[in-house]
């Protein structure tokens, strides 16, 4: 009988601890079909950051490097840049991103360098407590924001795709969600354009992906799933905000 569906090579084989309804299981599963259909799994090199993305390196089957808080960009670059024949990768969240990340980040799409981030947006500070994060939506309550974000006092949530697409060193920036069937083979092919590019060597590629995280968010699920659709994308748009094979 042929085989139509199975777990990706590049993740172990082992149950996962994310709570019901977290994106995180989707994402690593679309990662890591990336490698796999790039056949790059044994020359990559994984880099995590701190939050419920540190967790990377219990599930991919590939060498995983931990970074600090927000660091994780500059990890990449001197991995990179130590071995450039390797396919390097960061996964963080939003808190770890874009906010005491925020430098990082940005120095090193604007430098150009040559590896691939994937950044899981959820709006909120997941394993510290669901704190406001840089993405919090205007008006989403969290733990420190009771009353909901007040974009007067807080400032507007940052809209991470669009930002990096300004900067010249990014080749491939694009915000993909994983919360329906049609999103996620979207998301898939998103996610290996970005790898593919690290393959052809045309520079820094970025992929936002929008999530739910029903704890924090005081949901069930379905209806955090569902926020996805009537909160999030009205908000972030998904779409490729920067692709240079277009230019």
């Amino acid at each position: 009988m042929k085989t139509v569906f199975k777990r990706p090579d590049s993740l172990k084989n082992v149950q996962t601890h994310f709570c019901p309804g977290c994106h995180h299981g989707s994402v690593h599963r679309l990662v890591a079909e990336a490698l796999d259909e790039h056949k790059i799994r044994s020359e990559t090199i994984g880099v995590a950051s701190v939050g419920c993305s540190v967790f990377l390196y219990g599930y991919f089957d590939v060498d995983v490097i931990e970074s600090p808080h927000g660091r994780a960009p500059a990890v990449a670059t001197g991995a990179k840049r130590a071995r450039p024949d390797r396919i390097v990768f960061t996964y963080q969240g939003d808190g770890d991103l874009a906010a005491i990340g925020m430098s990082e980040i940005i120095h090193a799409a604007n430098r150009g360098e040559d590896f691939t981030v994937i950044f899981v947006n959820n709006t909120t500070y997941g394993m510290t407590g669901g704190q406001m994060a840089p993405t919090t939506l205007p008006g989403q309550k969290t733990s420190t924001s009771p009353y909901g974000r007040d974009v007067k006092n807080d400032g507007a949530p940052f809209k991470m795709a669009e930002l990096l697409a300004q900067l010249e060193g990014v080749a491939f920036t694009a915000r993909v969600a994983v919360n329906n069937p049609k999103n996620v083979l979207q998301a898939k092919k998103m996610i290996s354009t970005a790898f593919r590019y690290q393959v052809e060597k045309k520079g820094f590629s970025f992929i936002e992906v929008l999530a739910s995280c029903p704890t924090n968010w005081g949901m069930q699920p379905l209806a955090a799933n569902q926020r996805v659709s009537d909160e999030m994308i009205p908000y972030f748009p998904l779409g490729i905000y920067r692709n240079t094979a277009n230019l």
